[in-house]
């Protein structure tokens, strides 16, 4: 095997970690779940590190690292929620934010053409936080700290990022798709 397939096994282990941590999150083993967590954040980064500084980029991994992080952060929502631990409507947002991007990203893609797939800057910034305030609850259910206020805080700017994200998106598959018709339709003279 080449190690250029690493940054895709990554991703593999990743998906294998939804399991257990969902599993440990509806048990209440917040310190296990630090763990695993901080497991899976670095397999993330050094997944995209290695893909880009030795160019082990594929379409396979293009594919995987987003489901891989979508479906880890998305059940990390879920069983938090289950728990108590999360609002459900925040839970909810953020589902639904990921729901507008899939279908609309399928929609664009049977209509118009191929999609860019490339992230933008609201959605790493929105991956970012979602990623700190999960870690923020599931720190704070296992050793009280950061203080309640701080999970607070950090719940609104993943409300306020997401709406932000999923607006981004919107707006951007919008205009690509009106320059799509305007290219396709004869010129008026």
């Amino acid at each position: 095997m080449s190690l250029r397939h690493l940054p895709n096994l990554l991703c593999v282990l990743r998906i294998l970690m939804v399991y257990p941590v969902a599993h440990w999150i509806l048990q209440e083993r917040y310190a296990d779940v630090m763990l695993l967590f901080a497991v899976a954040a670095s397999t993330d980064g050094l997944d995209g590190f290695l893909a880009k500084r030795f160019g082990w980029t594929s379409k396979l991994g293009k594919f995987l690292d987003p489901l891989a992080d979508k479906l880890l952060l998305l059940t990390v929502f879920i069983c938090l929620s289950v728990n108590g631990d999360v609002p459900w409507l925040l839970t909810g947002l953020v589902l639904l934010r990921d729901l507008v991007i899939t279908f609309g990203a399928i929609t664009y893609k049977l209509l118009f053409g191929p999609v860019n797939g490339d992230p933008t800057i609201a959605s790493k910034i929105n991956t970012l936080a979602q990623i700190v305030y999960c870690l923020a609850v599931v720190a704070a259910a296992a050793y009280q700290w950061p203080p309640q206020w701080a999970v607070l805080t950090l719940g609104a700017f993943v409300l306020f990022s997401t709406c932000v994200s999923g607006i981004d998106y919107t707006l951007i598959y919008v205009r690509r798709a009106q320059a799509v018709v305007r290219e396709r339709s004869p010129q008026r003279h």
